[in-house]
């Protein structure tokens, strides 16, 4: 699943091809919305909330299209007449301004809400990490709300975090010597732990690819994360890794034990 600054990206795709235009054509192609008609309304513009995706379209009435990439899906732009580079049977929603389309392929979740019901759909969320309103007070309320919980399980909980995912997840708890199985009370300092999340997606918001070492040479980008079994580039323990979380929602985790040790 793409991480808040990969989403991030995608919206500034989206602004750059959309924001101001007419629509002349708006397909949704998802049963629940598939005879919505927005064409001839104009996009007012698309914001990132964590890992969400809000299109907001001035119509007869003010309407949010809320769409989440999930696993495989991903917006791409294409100028008028290009051949799509994916199948057309993946596209999910189609936006067309005349010069360009914007295509959703495979989204996970397509909605469509009047934009006064957008908290609806993404109010649980935390602080967004690369959002305007962002309060690093109200993320580490949050996040040691319940101090006995996994601190790997707490900082992927977008109600904490808005936008972390297990890449950042991962590096963050690297970076600051805490074992992901570790309760969250044995974090001496979350103020410095959720700075540092939100430096290290600030920093690789506008990369293609994500670095947390500083040295974006293949396989030297990040310190732990997909290195089961190699050596860490610390210290060169051998780097351990597992499935944590609760039942049917576990995510992959890296870790080095002697970075990182138990508490």
């Amino acid at each position: 699943m793409p991480e808040g600054d990969a989403v991030w990206r995608t919206a500034e795709r989206l602004r750059r091809a959309l924001d101001g235009q007419r629509l002349v054509r708006a397909d949704l192609r998802v049963p629940q919305h598939a005879t919505a008609d927005l064409s001839g309304g104009t996009v007012v513009e698309t914001v990132s909330r964590g890992k969400h995706l809000l299109t907001r379209i001035e119509h007869d009435v003010p309407w949010t299209l809320h769409t989440h990439l999930k696993m495989e899906g991903s917006w791409r732009v294409f100028r008028a007449g290009e051949r799509w580079t994916r199948p057309a049977h993946l596209a999910r929603v189609v936006l067309d301004v005349g010069s360009r389309s914007a295509v959703g392929f495979q989204l996970g979740v397509v909605d469509l809400v009047p934009r006064e019901r957008e908290a609806d759909l993404v109010g649980h969320l935390g602080p967004d990490l690369l959002g305007p309103d962002w309060d690093e007070h109200e993320a580490v309320r949050r996040l040691t709300a319940d101090p006995s919980r996994p601190l790997g399980e707490a900082l992927l909980d977008q109600r904490n975090l808005a936008g972390l995912g297990t890449v950042y997840r991962t590096e963050l708890c690297f970076l600051t010597g805490y074992d992901p199985r570790d309760p969250v009370a044995v974090v001496a300092d979350p103020l410095r732990m959720v700075r540092l999340a939100r430096s290290m997606l600030d920093q690789n918001r506008h990369q293609p690819q994500i670095c947390t070492t500083g040295d974006k040479r293949r396989g030297r980008s990040l310190w732990v994360y997909g290195r089961a079994g190699e050596r860490c580039l610390r210290c060169g323990t051998v780097v351990e890794h597992d499935h944590l979380g609760e039942p049917g929602r576990e995510r992959i985790a890296y870790w080095c034990p002697a970075c990182q040790p138990r508490r």
